[in-house]
């Protein structure tokens, strides 16, 4: 058998196995769940001196006991990039609008919230102890004014209640330029025994963005001991959920293009997830405190809440800027992203930019693109020798490729040479195809706004599928196009496989992302016209 149409069709195979099961399974698994830790986990008790109320808290230790609960009203924070609404009942959050993204390219398109009704009733960025909701049963006063940010660079906001026993002290720290939330957490035993308890941050979130597809999913993250990992599986959040406890950094609800993540201060950490009721849930529990009567203790966490771009998420702590990765092509991808963005920065379209960066790839790859061309050319003027070998020897395939190796050698033909430059190409493709995927750049981004010459809108959105899916089917059309300038396998079997690579990845590109799909139909174009050029040199 040709051992280069085998190469050649374990490429193409190969690649339409790595689209299929990114569709399929667009995130990595887990590795085994581990065990939740014991109720009884020890951590040292921290030494502290009586607390007394530092400068700006409105209560001390022994003004605790008297906070009378109030009724809950909102307190909103504003600043260039969000507007974010707690309530004075735990400081949980009741919405948290994005004013640099709206929910929908829709002119009337409200802005983007990574909080609904559902998921503000399980208490994002509440705080649990002893696995009991502080924000449900504390006592919490209504002390808290709203804040703007829109002038001063940075501000906070006090959250003061009681729960159980303790004084809780939540200082929120915003900064006008910045999706971090920095919390300082002071809990004050304010009874005349040790209080020991766990401390748990809380996330959670709905589906993040309108229309969520298969390409897009909702999922839990975190990074630990093993490294970034995330679920994907809703099926198996609602039924098993997700318990980390080694070395937790962090934890977050993302999609490819928005994060709710918690990093508290690393150490005895203990991530818990799940999706209940439509809702995301996720929970960093701070191992066992002990508390002496009359003794703090302060924590730290920062939140972020805010779209994935590497700039904001920089500064965060815990190395939360880890959570955009692109798996095993991570090293391609993200220069090339880069790329993407300084080309955008010159055409100002965010199309033509994938149009250029695609001609840049296949400049770079064109000598391994001739090598391979070149080499298959070599293969398609042996194959009447070939399709002889074939016929002669069919019934002793051991003397068939005997003598095929015999007119390789005398027609000093490498059968892998078609195939090994293509196999080196294929990292690249798929790593901008990663990139692309993720990019939050081409959210909304247009290309060509409307169908030429109708008012029908049409490359509006380079996140999402082309609605008329024009270019998926002219991009299956060069696929075919392209096939036909490729020497057919020898064997029967592998040309009617190859007949049906067209179709399948037709099939496959429908709901692509319209901006993935511009990139592979202007990949396809080039290699349609290299062939050719190549074909008409005839070497």
């Amino acid at each position: 058998m040709d051992q280069n149409k085998r190469t050649l069709l374990a490429v193409a195979l190969s690649a339409a196995v790595f689209l299929a099961w990114s569709i399929l399974f667009p995130g990595p698994k887990p590795a085994a769940k581990a065990p939740a830790p014991a109720a009884n986990a020890s951590q040292p008790a921290e030494q502290a001196a009586p607390a007394s109320a530092p400068a700006g808290s409105a209560y001390s230790v022994a003004e605790a006991k008297e906070i009378v609960a109030a009724d809950a009203r909102g307190v909103v924070v504003e600043t260039p990039l969000y507007k974010a609404e707690f309530s004075t009942r735990g400081g949980v959050l009741t919405s948290f609008e994005l004013k640099k993204y709206k929910q929908s390219i829709a002119k009337d398109s409200g802005l983007e919230n990574l909080v609904n009704p559902a998921s503000a009733d399980k208490g994002p960025l509440g705080l649990l102890w002893n696995g009991q909701a502080t924000w449900r049963e504390g006592r919490w006063d209504a002390a808290a004014q709203d804040l703007s940010l829109l002038v001063d660079k940075e501000g906070s906001l006090v959250f003061t209640g009681v729960f159980g026993g303790m004084q809780i002290v939540r200082t929120l720290h915003f900064a006008q330029d910045s999706y971090i939330i920095k919390e300082d957490t002071r809990v004050v035993n304010t009874t005349p025994s040790q209080v020991a308890g766990r401390l748990s941050y809380s996330l959670a979130a709905p589906k993040l963005g309108v229309g969520e597809s298969q390409y897009n999913q909702t999922r839990i993250s975190w990074r630990d001991a093993e490294g970034t990992d995330e679920e994907t599986s809703q099926s198996d959040l609602e039924k098993e959920g997700v318990t980390r406890d080694k070395g937790v950094l962090w934890g977050a609800v993302q999609d490819n293009y928005f994060i709710l993540a918690a990093a508290p201060e690393p150490g005895d950490l203990v991530l818990k997830a799940n999706h209940e009721g439509e809702v995301f849930r996720a929970a960093l529990e701070k191992g066992n405190l002990e508390v002496l009567p009359g003794v703090e203790r302060t924590l730290a966490c920062s939140w972020y809440l805010g779209p994935k771009v590497e700039k904001f998420l920089a500064p965060a702590p815990n190395e939360l800027a880890t959570i955009i990765t692109y798996g095993w092509t991570d090293f391609l991808a993200k220069p090339l992203l880069l790329l993407l963005n300084w080309l955008h920065g010159f055409v100002k379209n965010w199309g033509v930019a994938i149009i250029i960066l695609t001609i840049i790839i296949k400049a770079v790859l064109w000598p391994l693109s001739q090598k391979s061309y070149r080499s298959m050319n070599q293969m398609k003027k042996l194959q009447p020798l070939m399709a002889r070998i074939r016929e002669q020897y069919k019934d002793d395939r051991q003397k068939m490729n005997e003598e095929m190796m015999r007119l390789y050698k005398t027609y000093k033909v490498n059968p892998m040479g078609g195939c090994l430059p293509m196999a080196v190409q294929l990292p690249v493709f798929l790593g901008l195809y990663q990139a692309l995927l993720g990019a939050i750049e081409l959210r909304h981004a247009s290309f060509i706004t409307h169908l030429p010459f109708t008012d029908m809108i049409w490359l509006a959105d380079l996140s999402a599928k082309d609605p008329y899916y024009v270019t998926p089917l002219i991009m299956g059309a060069t696929m075919f196009l392209q096939q036909k300038l490729t020497p057919a396998p020898g064997d029967p079997t592998q040309a009617k496989i190859m007949l049906f690579m067209p179709i399948i990845f037709t099939f496959l590109f429908l709901n692509f992302p319209s901006g993935l799909v511009v990139y592979w139909l202007v990949n396809n174009v080039l290699s349609i016209a290299q062939q050719w050029w190549q074909m008409r040199k005839g070497s």
